[in-house]
């Protein structure tokens, strides 16, 4: 692998992460500068491999297939055209020790969501959270050089509680797409259906059962991110900043959710520019 290959690859994934919308901060400001390229190529990586998964009117078969080659070549370290930013990956990897597993496991999350669209058990959606969420919060840590099992433990519910978070946020999305990640003893426990949720999605309206549902998960989710926020005091520097900052993007889509009155049909929560002004300066401050 030539130097200009690899240059080329490192800007590509770059312009992946300013061309997509994301609610939390990708390679930011608050990033080490000796960081933000190997944040880049972990982003641009699983950008790809969602894209793979979600993007055009592919066929599930498909998609899969095309999955199954990217991971095939990842695996055997093997460079593509069709997929120019894994030179920058495989950089990344060598020269900060990152484990391939975190890497297989995002796309195997990927492959997932072509072959399962509903989950009966709470349970099943956590460990689908532990293959698409968690392995980027570890990414992370070895980045920055933290591999213990107790930092690993709180980013991991620091990462599920993102997930969980952009789930409720893209409902009407992924209802849209016949998937469902509210998993159905939850939705049985509070009297509701499949069927009511598409009917939510359709008129935009909600019912109190679906209003008590989503304060339980809301209420589950600020927990998961309060303990993940016992990461926090292990971490140095602006990468500190940048995991409070996070933290504060998810739990203020869980607050716009709440004032939506508990309905993300009807409005998709973001966070603007000047919400993450606040939080910047809240996570200062703090």
């Amino acid at each position: 692998m030539n130097n200009q290959t690899l240059e080329s690859s490192y800007r590509y994934c770059f312009d992946i992460t300013k061309n997509h919308y994301e609610n939390f901060p990708v390679a930011s400001l608050l990033i080490p500068k000796n960081k933000r390229k190997y944040i880049a190529a972990v982003y641009a990586f699983a950008r790809i491999a969602d894209d793979i998964a979600d993007e055009g009117n592919l066929s599930s078969a498909t998609r899969i297939a095309k999955l199954i080659k990217y991971k095939d070549l990842f695996i055997n370290g093997l460079i593509s055209d069709e997929f120019p930013n894994l030179p920058a990956i495989y950089d990344s990897i060598e020269k900060n020790n990152l484990s391939n597993e975190n890497f297989v496991n995002l796309i195997e999350a990927f492959i997932q969501d072509n072959l399962k669209n509903k989950y009966q058990t709470f349970d099943e959606v956590l460990n689908y959270c532990k293959k698409s969420a968690n392995p980027v919060g570890r990414i992370l840590l070895e980045l920055f050089d933290i591999r213990s099992e107790e930092a690993f433990e709180y980013s991991d519910s620091i990462c599920t509680a993102l997930q969980l978070t952009n789930f409720y946020q893209d409902l009407s999305i992924d209802i849209s797409k016949e998937r469902f990640y509210i998993s159905q003893d939850l939705l049985r426990s509070f009297n509701l259906s499949i069927d009511e949720l598409k009917t939510f999605y359709e008129s935009k309206t909600i019912n109190d059962n679906f209003k008590l549902l989503m304060e339980h998960l809301i209420e589950l989710t600020n927990d998961l991110f309060s303990k993940g926020e016992k990461l926090i005091p292990i971490l140095n520097g602006l990468f500190k900043f940048e995991i409070k900052l996070t933290i504060l993007g998810g739990r203020e889509i869980l607050s716009k959710i709440r004032k939506l009155n508990y309905n993300p049909f009807r409005s998709r929560p973001t966070l603007k520019k000047f919400d993450w002004i606040k939080l910047l300066l809240g996570s200062l401050y703090k």
